[in-house]
């Protein structure tokens, strides 16, 4: 088998995947600033400072010691079971020698979930669903880490990684809204309900913190969708690059196993289109397999 060996150069991708860190500055600098509140009543410190400080903070996400204890948690993956590590370390060896790289330069995690997939994250983590390390044959599994690795090569997760820190106290916000919000709400139906006074000042209440919480959550929804929109080319560039170390056939095979599941339907709505992280596997697929031919031929 023909194997080339792609490096690590920036794509595309990995510029375009900006935006979305861009666009959520706003959003965060307001959580930011929420959190900051109260801390400057305890220690004098510039606003600036406080957020300087938060930024460094996620370089460190971009360690391997890191991401394996904090960086997984934030994913809700775990590490490898030792039945999970005998299937997932010598296809991944056989992957990373493909590109001359060390396995060990990178952290392999499992997220507990009954869908076929795969995603990387920081600089080194590759998490891969349970379901995959179960059913996928050890060709397929090669194929999914192939185009994971490519996301890493290609420097699509750098940004990517960025924006999930830059959300995390906005998500904060966000269900601590939401579950101001409940208790406002429940405080209101039993103890206020014989008094319309009290009644329009609790529902005045849950109204005030239910704004408050949809305001930072639609700062994610629309980073999230600007997100999907540039990750559907990183998708493409990544099974480019795989194919190009020799495992189009096998990643192939996987997004058809992946058809045939029933859970890769392609978006209809306008809706569904707008909040696909993927392109459609029927797509993918298609795309390897003229890549494959056009390697074929050149190849004659």
């Amino acid at each position: 088998m023909n194997r080339r060996t792609p490096s690590r150069h920036v794509e595309t991708s990995a510029v375009t995947a900006a935006f979305p860190a861009i666009s959520v500055v706003p959003v965060w600098l307001l959580a930011l600033f929420v959190f900051w509140l109260p801390i400057k009543q305890f220690w004098t410190i510039k606003f600036w400072v406080f957020a300087a400080i938060y930024l460094g903070a996620g370089i460190l996400l971009f360690f391997r010691p890191v991401q394996r204890l904090v960086l997984t948690r934030l994913l809700g993956a775990r590490r490898p079971t030792r039945a999970e590590e005998a299937v997932l370390h010598p296809v991944w060896r056989e992957v990373t020698q493909a590109v001359h790289l060390p396995a060990k330069r990178f952290v392999l995690a499992v997220i507990d979930t009954d869908e076929l997939n795969a995603f990387a994250s920081g600089g080194h983590l590759v998490v891969v669903t349970s379901y995959a390390v179960e059913v996928l044959p050890d060709p397929e599994l090669a194929g999914v880490l192939a185009h994971e690795l490519s996301h890493h090569l290609g420097l699509h997760t750098v940004a990517l990684t960025i924006t999930q820190w830059l959300l995390l106290p906005v998500l904060v916000l966000a269900r601590v809204g939401f579950l101001f919000r409940a208790i406002a709400r429940a405080a209101t139906d039993t103890f206020a309900t014989e008094s319309p006074a009290l009644t329009g000042i609790g529902k005045l209440i849950a109204a005030a913190f239910s704004l408050i919480a949809w305001i930072f959550l639609a700062g994610v929804l629309v980073s999230n969708a600007i997100g999907n929109a540039v990750g559907r080319g990183a998708e493409f560039q990544a099974d480019r690059r795989a194919v190009s170390m020799g495992f189009g056939p096998q990643l192939a095979a996987a997004l058809r196993r992946f058809v045939a599941s029933g859970l890769a339907e392609r978006p209809v709505r306008w809706h569904e289109r707008l909040f696909a992280s993927h392109p459609p596997a029927r797509t993918r697929v298609a795309r390897i397999e003229a890549m494959l031919r056009q390697r074929w031929r050149s190849h004659r």
